[in-house]
């Protein structure tokens, strides 16, 4: 099994030279928004961070300072100081979701996302995960079945990002990082349904073991059918 951190790696990477600031800022808000550091935990060390992103100190606190700004983090001084996530308050109401969605084209973020999702559940169960690969996914769903309410969704989207890593397509796996960033910020404008969340983990069980009985065409029409659902979820709450 991998450490926490090294999860990062689906969405930390060097960064191109001309946008230094503008695509560290992007990475380190992805990390926030999928849930990767939950919030109250602690930031990897700015000299990782920095390494890990190819950018200098400097810029790097130019990140976090804009994050802090905007209430995402906070820093903390002392020997247990550091750069740590702040809790992520629930926005929910109509008039949120219709201001978010003014920049998104939600039917392409949603296409989009359905066609990495299909890809990797099939690829996971075609290919075959290997005895660590199970065990991370069996732990993944393990940890939705467990999850309270309020962190049920960031339990659901390492679920969701542990399929993309164990596809083993690191360009699958960015792209799906950031293309569900932008749904997580739908999905916080709306409530958390029960019954939703039960027929979901119903589904995720199902995903998850056509994925180890190596049944891809299974996996696959599981999948779509699951992202059909959080599709029609936001479209009822935009209607």
């Amino acid at each position: 099994m991998r450490e926490p951190d090294d999860r990062l790696t689906s969405v930390l990477r060097p960064v191109r030279g001309g946008n230094g600031f503008e695509e560290a800022l992007e990475q380190i808000l992805q990390v926030v928004r999928l849930g990767l550091v939950p919030g109250g935990e602690r930031l990897p060390a700015e000299r990782e961070l920095a390494d890990r992103m190819g950018i200098s100190r400097v810029t790097l606190r130019e990140v976090l300072k804009v994050l802090q700004e905007e209430g995402l983090v906070e820093s903390r001084r002392g020997r247990y100081g550091g750069t740590f996530v702040l809790p992520r308050a629930r926005t929910e109401g109509e008039d949120e979701l219709r201001r978010r969605i003014a920049t998104v084209d939600v039917e392409d973020t949603l296409r989009f996302r359905e066609v990495l999702e299909v890809g990797a559940a099939g690829l996971c169960a075609a290919h075959g995960l290997g005895e660590d690969g199970a065990a991370r996914l069996r732990t993944a769903l393990a940890a939705t079945h467990d999850a309270p309410l309020d962190d049920y969704r960031r339990c659901d989207t390492l679920l969701h990002l542990t399929l993309a890593e164990l596809s083993g397509s690191p360009t699958l796996t960015t792209q799906y990082a950031a293309v569900r960033a932008t749904v997580n910020d739908l999905l916080d404008c709306i409530p958390l349904l029960v019954r939703n969340l039960e027929h979901s983990q119903q589904q995720h069980v199902a995903l998850v073991e056509a994925v180890l009985e190596g049944d891809a065409d299974g996996a696959r029409e599981m999948m779509r059918e699951h992202c059909a659902g959080t599709a029609a979820l936001l479209r009822g709450f935009l209607t």
